[in-house]
């Protein structure tokens, strides 16, 4: 059953009093001047249901009650006027048929009071009694600037004005105060009464005039470059910022309107860099009808590793995670998403037991392996540097000779640009990842063997983002290491697209290397974070510098001096050239290091490290 519009039934029903009281009150009128009304009551009463009947009827057919009501224009109005023209027309000539005694001096001076009394409703509600209600709650409303102010502005604006006395819609504290576009053919223009004050350039300065609090940036369509620009300009700003995803993202259909798919701003939206392109139909072929095995596929990189390998379609997925709660968060997510049509395997295993990854591969007979599975945050792997000795290296050591004694096509590990110099433990142990890799990929016969190496990932479990988040959430300080600090920074797709495609590139021995654009300062980071939630930096929320923690630097690297950079076809990814690798020194010092580490003896284990990696350069701060 379709649910009834009280505001409809509210403005319909104004209209009959109105109407019905225009109708008794010309009579009225006319009599007292001796002019000719209509003489009976009947007649009147008659008289009055026509009209009403008919009025009422073509204000529907005409759309009067369609368009919400509070935010008439001229050009509503004239529709009003229009119809009830037409419904008082049509009722002269109804009762002329019936017959009913009606004059034309009475239906000439009823149409004139009843309609002005309609448009007069309309107009005094609008702009007297809906002001007054507005007063007690200005503070409640957030002045807004649209930017754009082109089909998806205007369609915001309107979502916004027909929502704003709706209790229970999240828009109800929106006030659109003005738009801002770069189309100077639109300046000093207005929809729906918001004009449009400046250019983009100008959003600054525009904020501050018109004291805006609150930015939605309705520009789906426009070019990342430009949308970044745009993005820099508003968070420039002290506003909280809404973004409206591209139109690729966006749903239309009832339940979705434009504005309820508004979202934050993203940190990675300030990047300084287009996303990154792949090539998907490489990777199909990579993909496709294949068993796939990911190690740490709970964890970020690795569930995201999970989720775009589901899509190409494979013969079987195996995630091996020893966090029990990450590999099932994956597990019902691909399960709600795919139902039966995926085949999936959920292994609770951790990649330091030999015995149970053989298990694994021999039951499952893995075509790809995804090794994302290690130990990644710097500060915790000082303190326990044997720990991360056993889960990386050993780890890493265990699944790729698993991997090449079962056959394994391809084997992908997943590195980090602090492998490269390191200064950490955990550093230093994925650059002996690397190590190992480049040493089966030179020995092996059968199995491809490559590495993936990038930066900061946004949004992972070791990126500062999260952190910054629940800081200014809780109303902490923000806390930065050095002022000076800056990173590489990717999101989780563009890392992972990365892996896949840097697998379907694979000849074996390469490190693949993300051309990842100009390095970002974390102190802008940080400042940027805190604007996107409508606060000013060092203001309203503070940044400390903490100093550099154990094994941190001031600027990580992406290639090794010796490694030199090879193009590939994709225009964003480069390979480093392959490094000989010394066996019996490698293999000594892997022995010498198994032993310190499995006595956790952290001394001697970073020691060894040393030894084994030599450009590691053990910082502590």
């Amino acid at each position: 059953m379709k649910k009834i519009n009280i505001r409809k039934v509210l403005l319909a029903l104004a209209d009959v009093f109105i109407i019905v009281v225009s109708g008794i009150i010309s009579n009225y009128i006319l009599s007292l001047f001796k002019f000719s009304g209509i003489q009976t009551s009947g007649d009147l009463l008659y008289s009055i249901i026509i009209d009403l009947i008919l009025c009422v009827f073509m204000m529907f057919l005409f759309g009067a009650y369609s368009r919400v009501w509070r935010y008439f224009n001229l050009k509503d109005y004239f529709a009003c006027g229009i119809a009830m023209l037409v419904g008082f027309a049509l009722g002269y000539t109804v009762s002329l048929i019936l017959p009913i005694s009606q004059s034309v001096p009475f239906a000439i001076f009823y149409y004139i009071i009843a309609t002005t009394g309609v448009l007069s409703f309309r107009f005094i509600f609008k702009n007297q009694f809906l002001y007054l209600t507005k007063v007690g709650r200005t503070e409640a409303y957030e002045r807004t600037l649209i930017v754009g102010a082109g089909k998806a502005g205007r369609m915001i604006l309107t979502e916004i004005l027909n929502e704003r006395y709706n209790e229970n819609s999240p828009t109800r504290n929106i006030q659109p105060v003005c738009f801002a576009d770069d189309d100077k053919s639109k300046l000093r223009s207005k929809i729906e009464g918001i004009p449009v004050v400046g250019t983009c350039p100008e959003i600054a300065k525009i904020c501050n005039d018109y004291k805006i609090e609150s930015i939605i940036v309705a520009i789906p369509s426009c070019a990342d470059e430009e949308k970044r620009k745009i993005l820099e300009y508003c968070s420039a700003t002290e506003c909280k910022i809404k973004v409206i995803p591209y139109l690729s993202e966006l749903l239309f259909d009832e339940n979705n309107t434009l504005i309820t798919q508004a979202k934050e701003l993203k940190i990675e939206d300030l990047l300084g860099r287009k996303p990154i392109e792949f090539d998907k139909e490489k990777i199909g072929k990579l993909v496709k009808d294949k068993v796939c095995l990911v190690t740490g596929g709970g964890g970020s990189i690795g569930s995201e590793l999970v989720r775009q390998i589901a899509k190409y379609h494979p013969k079987q997925i195996i995630i091996v995670d020893i966090y029990e709660n990450n590999a099932y968060d994956i597990q019902q997510e691909l399960v709600l998403k795919y139902g039966s049509k995926l085949n999936l395997a959920t292994i609770i295993s951790s990649v330091r037991d030999y015995d149970k990854m053989d298990t694994v591969f021999k039951k499952y007979r893995p075509q790809l392996v995804f090794h994302a599975a290690a130990h990644k945050h710097v500060p915790l792997m000082e303190t326990v540097p044997e720990e991360a000795v056993k889960n990386n290296i050993f780890g890493t050591f265990n699944v790729a000779t698993i991997a090449e004694f079962y056959g394994v096509d391809k084997f992908v590990m997943i590195s980090t640009d602090k492998a490269v110099n390191p200064t950490n433990v955990m550093g230093a142990t994925k650059r002996a990842c690397e190590m190992i890799i480049q040493y089966k990929a030179q020995h092996s016969r059968h199995t491809e063997f490559v590495t993936t190496r990038f930066g900061n990932v946004l949004g992972s479990n070791g990126s500062v983002i999260p952190l910054f988040r629940r800081q200014i959430e809780s109303g902490s300080p923000v806390t930065v290491t050095h002022p000076d600090i800056i990173r590489y920074f990717m999101t989780i797709p563009e890392a992972v697209s990365l892996v896949l495609e840097a697998g379907a590139m694979a000849k074996g021995g390469e490190i693949f290397v993300l051309d990842m654009g100009a390095p970002v300062k974390i102190t802008t980071l940080a400042e940027n974070l805190i604007r996107g939630y409508g606060k000013v930096p060092y203001r309203d929320v503070p940044i400390v510098f903490t100093g550099l923690r154990p094994g941190e630097k001031l600027y990580e690297e992406l290639l090794m001096d010796e490694e030199g950079l090879k193009s590939t076809a994709n225009e964003k990814i480069f390979i480093g050239n392959q490094i000989n690798i010394d066996t019996n020194t490698m293999m000594s010092k892997l022995e010498d290091l198994r032993s310190a580490a499995e006595n956790n003896d952290s001394e001697k284990t970073i020691k060894i490290l040393s030894e084994l990696v030599p450009t590691f350069k053990h910082r502590i701060n």
